[in-house]
């Protein structure tokens, strides 16, 4: 599963706050265990319910039983039935509408196999259930547009599955340490594609306009993974090895499905190599789909991904690794880690999304070097940074309110980094020895924390049990001073590293480099107690010491080291995150002209990420700075090939308001990129408006993302009432993303219209959006946008209709949870 990501200007922390404890959440009891589900499904698209029958294999587990328990949520039940040869027996069973408790008649002995048939409508548009923080819907079917009432988009179905929703849609015993094969029949309009789990194996004409669909799935596999997609999607063929590979898209975007998803056979090749063990599964299909809820899903063999997923040729020029390629890696590598080996309980999550979230790292490194590796692990662990109520939770709980809660931070991007820094202190081969083993073990089964430690306890000959015990099961990470003396008598350098975090010191393994006279000597050590200092005598004072020189600990430190240091690290240490540090050391500094002289080195780093930083921290108000950095900003907004940087240079140069600077600007509107397109508008506003304002309107037509916004920016300040339909139309189309990142131009236009009823649209909108979204972002900014739009208009026809309209939409936004 990957998480709704939200990259807003707006984005905040949610507040720490003492909560009260968690219920205890234990693995499922294994009463009855699935052996196989068999179902035959249609679909009323106009009621948009779902019609099935089913056929479901179970043994009980330990001991007899004459009862058993499926989830079954908010369906009709018509028939329920013990299959014995070619009859049936009914069956007395009683319905809560959230499970299905059957009476066998009689007590079946453990280990002996029986059927249970039941016929069934699933309503799923009709369940009281909402999402949570990381998947936004718990309905498990979703029917898109089925009515086609908007026109321009698809109609679809497909099903989200993962915590607990997939028992919205057939009876089962909806737990992640259940593990069952799968036959799925579906009966769909002729015209559409289907997908689901494992090989399709029969296409029949059923009726007039209507197909039935098999898909056969012949190895086990967890309810929550069980999937359908339904739709006119194209399908790319690709292979791996022989087995299909295969990327279904809608058909405008179809041509650039390799160009999207075409690695993925280079990963599977990787990962089955890196992991010893080969892709367990029959075949890889990855499916795009609209309004999905959530980032992508790991269905078995058939991975669902957000509509972001695909694009234009256009689009995928401001792509970044960041996006798409890094989902692409994550679902797939949990076909391994989460799909042949699952976590035994939400609890145990870690097994699952941690891995996931470490190959994204793996296949950076892999693909693009060390930089975008180290790149992809620091955004990682900046996001788990941003949250204080992060650091409160361990990795692995035994007690969590609900299930989603577990798809947070510290599982997904701390775990992930956590696992990095295991295979630095393991060792490459060790690691992954170790990963081998707990695969193999574990195969077709469940997995927690505890097997992940023993495995690697047997390759390594370690005991582990002290990392584990920190970084699993205990909660937080190290906060650090570093210092530094050098002993010019005995020429020795001593390095004092002090945990200030509360609680029990971590025990931390890492290793400090020494630069003297250009060579570099390497010192591991292993920090034990809360202030520790190391000492390593040298030939000379060194240039540089660098404490974590790997840069794989989880931890924040405040680096005492002077600048020059990190200037100096900023040339000769070779990591992305050493040349990171050194930036963000010289941007408190400023006026330092050793500052000064990382910053505009900055400007030339081989990576784009650090490119565009160095722009972004750049104080342009320092006369000495900005004379020696725009000549190289006016470079790079002409001829970066990175659209990230040439967009930061664009900004930076827009930022200082200088009418030489049109043409530049003029020029770049012409980029292919919509990212840079968006800067060069953004920076030509102020200088010529009206120019600014008929290239927005010569750009509408095939504007997506960042130039959206910045069409709506220019429309906001500088265009009329007369685009404001547009601009409707542009935010209601919008992900959320792009819909906040419209509320600056939506602001600046409500504040200055005199049209009560687009006013009240625009007011609207901008509530709704905040009172959905109010526990990611800075709710707060948003009101103070609403109240200038009250202030705006406070002299205008319509002042009274304004106020009354942000009054009620601040008390909604307040009120919101």
């Amino acid at each position: 599963m990957q998480q709704l990501r939200f990259l807003l200007f707006l984005l905040a922390a949610a507040p720490a706050f003492a909560q009260q404890p968690a219920p205890y959440r234990p693995a499922a009891r294994q009463i009855n265990n699935m052996v196989h589900t068999r179902l035959d499904v249609e679909f009323d698209y106009e009621k948009r319910h779902l019609i099935g029958r089913e056929w479901v294999t179970l043994k009980p587990y330990a001991a007899a039983t004459d009862s058993l328990r499926l989830d079954a949520k908010g369906m009709n039940i018509a028939t329920v039935a013990l299959v014995q040869g070619n009859a049936q027996s009914t069956l007395k069973y009683e319905y809560n509408q959230r499970q299905l408790l059957i009476h066998l008649k009689q007590p079946v002995p453990a280990g002996e196999a029986y059927t249970v048939y039941i016929e069934y409508t699933a309503k799923p548009d009709e369940l009281n259930v909402k999402g949570g923080r990381a998947i936004e819907g718990a309905k498990g079917l979703y029917f898109i547009n089925p009515d086609s009432a908007v026109a321009g988009k698809p109609v679809q179905i497909w099903t989200q599955g993962e915590p607990d929703s997939n028992s919205a849609w057939f009876p089962t015993i909806d737990e992640p340490n259940q593990k069952t094969t799968q036959e799925i029949s579906m009966t769909v309009p002729a015209k559409y594609v289907t997908l689901s789990n494992g090989q399709l194996v029969k296409q029949v004409a059923t009726a007039p306009g209507l197909r039935t669909d098999t898909w056969k799935m012949d190895e086990p596999h967890a309810p929550y993974l069980f999937m359908m997609a339904v739709g006119d999607f194209r399908i790319t063929k690709d292979t791996w090895r022989g087995k299909e590979v295969n990327y279904y898209l809608e058909p405008q975007y179809a041509a650039q499905a390799r160009a999207i998803f075409g690695k993925t056979p280079r990963m599977l090749e990787f990962f089955s190599q890196r992991l010893g063990v080969d892709f367990p599964w029959n075949k890889y299909h990855q499916v795009v789909c609209r309004d999905f809820v959530a980032g992508a899903m790991e269905n078995t063999t058939a991975s669902l991904f957000g509509e972001h997923a695909q694009g234009s040729a256009r689009d995928l020029l401001d792509w970044q690794y960041a996006g798409v390629e890094r989902e692409i890696a994550h679902e797939l590598f949990h076909q391994w880690f989460g799909d042949y080996v699952t976590a035994e309980s939400w609890g145990q999550l870690t097994v699952n999304e941690s891995f996931a979230n470490f190959s994204e790292i793996i296949w950076a490194e892999h693909e693009y070097g060390p930089d975008a590796a180290a790149q992809q692990a620091d955004i990682s662990l900046r996001t788990y940074f941003r949250d204080p109520a992060n650091f409160l939770l361990p990795v692995v709980r035994a007690r969590y309110a609900e299930k989603d809660d577990m798809f947070d931070g510290v599982v997904y991007q701390k775990g992930g980094n956590i696992l990095n820094m295991l295979r630095a202190y393991l060792g490459e081969e060790v690691f992954f020895q170790g990963l081998k083993r707990y695969l193999t073990e574990n195969a077709f089964g469940t997995g927690e924390a505890h097997k992940l430690r023993l495995a690697l306890e047997e390759v390594s000959g370690q005991d582990l049990n002290w990392f584990f015990t920190q970084w699993y099961y205990g909660a937080g990470h190290p906060v650090v001073t570093i210092d530094y003396a050098w002993d010019v008598a005995r020429k020795v350098q001593s390095v004092t590293v002090k945990q200030t975090q509360a609680g029990q010191p971590f025990q931390l393994p890492f290793t400090i480099d020494y630069y003297v006279g250009g060579k570099v000597q390497h010192q591991s050590v292993m920090m034990t107690e809360a202030s520790q200092t190391f000492t390593m005598p040298l030939a000379a004072r060194p240039d540089l010491v660098n404490v974590d020189a790997q840069k794989v600990l989880v931890w924040q430190k405040e680096d005492h080291k002077p600048l020059a240091e990190f200037a100096y690290q900023q040339r000769h240490a070779a990591r992305y995150l050493d040349r990171r540090e050194a930036l963000r050391a010289a941007q408190s500094k400023p006026a330092d002209p050793q500052a000064q002289k990382v910053l505009l080195a900055g400007l030339g780093d081989k990576t784009p990420a650090l490119r565009e930083m160095a722009v972004q921290v750049l104080d342009l108000k320092n006369a000495p700075l900005r004379k020696a950095a725009t000549p190289m900003l006016e470079k790079m907004a002409a001829t970066d090939a990175a659209p990230q940087a040439q967009a930061a240079a664009l900004a930076a140069l827009g930022s200082l308001k200088q009418k030489s600077y049109a043409p530049l600007f003029g020029k770049a509107l012409g980029s292919p990129s919509y990212r840079v397109q968006a800067a060069a508008l953004e920076a030509l506003l102020p200088l010529n408006p009206a120019q600014a304002l008929a290239r927005a309107k010569a750009f509408e037509a095939d504007s997506k993302g960042p130039l959206t916004g910045a069409i709506v920016l220019v429309y906001g300040q500088a265009g009329s009432v007369s685009q404001w339909p547009w601009m409707r139309t542009k935010f209601d189309a919008a992900d959320p993303n792009g819909r906040f990142q419209m509320l600056q131009g939506f602001g600046e236009m409500l504040g200055r219209i005199d049209d009560p009823t687009a006013l009240a649209e625009g007011i609207t909108r901008i509530r709704d959006l905040t009172v959905q979204y109010k526990r990611y972002v800075d709710y707060q900014r948003v009101e103070g946008l609403l109240r200038e739009v009250q202030q705006q208009q406070g002299k205008r026809a319509n002042a009274a209709v304004a106020a009354s309209l942000v009054d009620q939409a601040v008390a909604a936004i307040e009120a919101a949870k």
